[in-house]
């Protein structure tokens, strides 16, 4: 006899979440389109005249001579970073040519979700490597927590070095002032999470003994040091292929600018906002005189999550192979 799986109905909370984000969606896009079509009526132009001299104008083959190395010099890196943290914290049987297959494919995932493809890493490590599944949850935890305080660290050392160009993108919110509060919070939570996880003076408290924040009782202060490191070379060439990217699109950029500016504008992409609106509106405030930046800023996210789909088709075969074909065996 068969069962009929009944869905559960949506509660109205999630409901109203949902229309809340597609609402804020929809407020970022309009404030991008006008401010877009201001800067279109000042120069006489229809809006879609605007953008369309926007890009014809850029050298459309010195931009993909940039993007398609720095595309595959992220994977390489994005999968060696990872294979550390699973080796340092789950099984030192894991080999780097092992993780490259998994995480290219897991690229394709993300272009749903980044969530997902990281749940497949997940599978992948339990399947192949017998790897608990919350163990290695709490290792790819550990990796976004790091993600975050790289962006921050870069972040900051760009406004202390050019915190005369954050005052001058400071005029439509006080910019200056949200980045050093984040800063000096961030700095103060890290020692606390040191002590959380790892002092025996917060031995009893109930958090700490979750098994989803295994790798955080594990790793010391090195340790994150460590993978901040191995991430590094990802953020410090995004900022200078985002710099020169702008300029071929005759926007003046400085490098200085990016390095205080693109790692904060990658936190606003976190947001569960569709299509990363929030970085989308974020290229417009920091960048008022050229609000077609938004429409510059879809372009890059583009090719980025699709070229990294395109490697992670090339490697596909080999981790179905790995997670599907071998795991019968």
């Amino acid at each position: 006899m068969s069962q009929t799986v009944v869905k559960k109905p949506r509660s109205i909370k999630q409901v109203l979440g949902r229309v809340l984000v597609w609402l804020l969606t929809a407020g970022c896009f309009y404030l991008v389109y006008g401010r877009t079509e201001q800067a279109a009526a000042r120069e006489g132009k229809t809006l879609f005249d605007f953008v369309a001299d926007f890009f014809a104008g850029a050298d459309w083959l010195l931009w993909l001579s940039c993007m398609i190395p720095y595309s595959i010099f992220f994977f390489l890196v994005d999968a060696h970073a990872t294979w550390r943290v699973v080796r340092w914290f789950n099984s030192k049987l894991v080999r780097y040519g092992d993780m490259l297959p998994i995480r290219a494919s897991a690229y394709i995932l993300s272009l749903v979700n980044e969530q997902i493809g990281k749940g497949a890493m997940t599978l992948y490590l339990l399947r192949r490597h017998a790897i608990p599944g919350w163990q290695a949850l709490s290792s790819m935890i550990l990796l976004g927590m790091v993600e975050i305080y790289q962006l921050l660290i870069f972040s900051a050392v760009g406004v202390f070095l050019y915190y005369d160009l954050v005052l001058e993108a400071s005029s439509v919110i006080p910019l200056n002032q949200i980045l050093v509060t984040v800063f000096i919070v961030a700095g103060l939570y890290f020692p606390l999470h040191l002590m959380i996880f790892r002092s025996p003076w917060f031995a009893n408290f109930s958090l700490r003994d979750r098994d989803l924040l295994t790798a955080f009782r594990q790793a010391r202060a090195l340790d994150y040091l460590l993978v901040l490191l191995c991430k590094a070379p990802n953020l410090i060439l995004a900022v200078v292929v985002y710099t020169v990217s702008l300029n071929l699109f005759d926007v003046p950029v400085e490098f200085g600018q990016m390095l205080a500016f693109l790692p904060v504008i990658f936190i606003a992409a976190a947001l569960p906002l569709p299509f990363h609106a929030g970085a989308l509106v974020l290229w417009t405030v920091l960048f008022p005189e050229y609000p077609e930046v938004g429409i510059f800023s879809l372009v890059m996210h583009t090719f980025f999550v699709s070229f990294n789909a395109v490697i992670g088709l090339v490697f596909l075969p080999t981790a179905n192979r790995q997670l599907f074909d071998e795991a019968k065996t």
